[in-house]
């Protein structure tokens, strides 16, 4: 359990870190190095990646000292996939591998959610670079409007995990309204229960932007779901749901019955 201020009964067991489950991934869209050290010295027990979103590691300042102040929080930073898929849009991966490895980064993302991409080739990335980081790899498409089939999603998971993938990742994009969300933001609960039925959900981080998608998957899997693409201010916030701490879980973990007493 992590060193709360006090001890409150019926709280879930969370896990720690190193996490296999109950991961939160934390997208960073170019804070200033002064606020990147806020945010370890306030947050980093609960955050286990940060990605440096889509390419802002290309244009933002002091990327290299943001990295090694979060690794030396032990959170494992990586670049956005979009930024991968740049260099392999323009037939730069070689350069892309010694780009990332400048940086001191072990862990990557490898998407294909702007380019078209051969599922094929994706998995073969996804290899190459597994022999020298932690790769998470994203499923689904950034586009609104483009539906995957629940049988795809499950066949593309089950490979990048087979070739060497930590975690898939359930694109939402950091909006919150495509891939496993309708426009409106709400979940494809049809498209996540087929998914669970096929892939352990501990295999899995969802990208959750928004409140209400925290809560639904809190609800869904339990207090050490894993999520991602949550905002830098958005980490306590989440954290309490994931306790029962804030009012949307607030009886999730109390004894049955506690919502209809009178105090």
């Amino acid at each position: 359990m992590p060193n709360y201020n006090v001890d409150l009964s019926f709280m879930p067991q969370r896990t720690e870190r190193p996490r296999d489950s109950g991961l939160t991934m934390v997208m960073d869209k170019g804070i200033s190095l002064r606020h990147a050290e806020e945010f370890v010295e306030s947050y980093s027990d609960y955050v286990d990646f940060v990605k440096l979103g889509f390419g802002t590691s290309v244009i933002s300042k002091n990327v290299k000292e943001k990295i090694k102040l979060y690794q030396n929080a032990g959170i494992k930073t990586y670049l956005g996939g979009t930024l991968f898929e740049a260099f392999v849009a323009r037939g730069k991966f070689e350069e892309y591998q010694k780009f990332i490895d400048s940086y001191g980064l072990d862990t990557a993302e490898v998407s294909d959610g702007s380019i078209n991409m051969e599922h094929d080739s994706k998995c073969a990335f996804i290899s190459k670079l597994a022999k020298n980081f932690t790769v998470l790899s994203e499923v689904g498409s950034k586009e609104e409007g483009i539906i995957i089939h629940p049988a795809k999603w499950i066949s593309m998971m089950k490979a990048e995990l087979g070739a060497g993938s930590f975690k898939v990742i359930a694109e939402a994009r950091e909006s919150g309204n495509v891939g496993i969300f309708h426009k409106n933001g709400s979940a494809h609960s049809m498209l996540i229960t087929r998914i669970t039925n096929k892939i352990k959900a501990t295999d899995i981080i969802w990208e959750t932007p928004q409140k209400a998608q925290q809560v639904y998957f809190i609800n869904l899997f339990g207090a050490n779901v894993n999520v991602g693409n949550i905002s830098v201010d958005d980490v306590i916030p989440l954290e309490t749901l994931r306790v029962g701490l804030r009012g949307d879980t607030f009886f999730n973990y109390l004894p049955e019955g506690t919502k209809d007493k009178v105090f």
